[in-house]
């Protein structure tokens, strides 16, 4: 990791008050939070918006789908893991997981969680959703889970890019790693 983690114990006040608070909560304290906590308001606007679309409309399923193709994009080692254990613990098949690994299409029988592949795939690739595909995803979605599902892709990128800026490694145990 190219900067250091802070000990709890050398956190200032603000730092500490946001850290006890997310993880009393069960929110994310390590990754790329451990540059997020040297802006304590930022590490805790970051944990509420993870709160809020954690707890939003969108599945398990269908944000675990998102956020590796996320993670999938930006090439990014720890959020990859951290998101392909936990698409495992919603019951994403690993065929699923691979082909996204592989930057192939996957098969979904349900239409949403295609939606949910599509959508960021083309949105991070093109930086646009067509009108074909924008209506295809609000007919899937429906318009507030369509804000959702755009509000997962960018809030994941921007963990994404700090992980891969300040080289947050994945864990060593990681079930399936990101391909080359």
């Amino acid at each position: 990791m190219r900067i250091p983690i802070i000990d709890r114990a050398k956190m200032n006040p603000e730092q500490a008050r946001v850290y006890d608070g997310a993880l009393s909560s069960g929110g994310v304290v390590g990754g790329p939070y451990y540059a997020y906590i040297r802006l304590p308001a930022l590490f805790e606007a970051v944990q509420n918006l993870r709160t809020f679309l954690f707890s939003g409309p969108l599945s398990g399923r269908e944000r675990q789908i998102a956020n590796l193709v996320v993670a999938r994009h930006w090439n990014s080692q720890y959020p990859w893991c951290a998101q392909a254990r936990g698409a495992m613990k919603v019951g994403l098949e690993q065929s699923v997981i691979d082909a996204i690994n592989a930057r192939k299409t996957p098969e979904f029988a349900n239409a949403r969680e295609r939606t949910c592949f599509l959508v960021p795939r083309e949105l991070l690739a093109s930086q646009h959703l067509s009108d074909e595909s924008y209506a295809a995803a609000e007919k899937a979605l429906g318009l507030n889970d369509l804000i959702a599902l755009i509000a997962t892709t960018g809030s994941f990128s921007m963990t994404c890019m700090a992980a891969n800026t300040f080289e947050v490694d994945p864990p060593a145990d990681a079930p399936t790693p990101l391909a080359n």
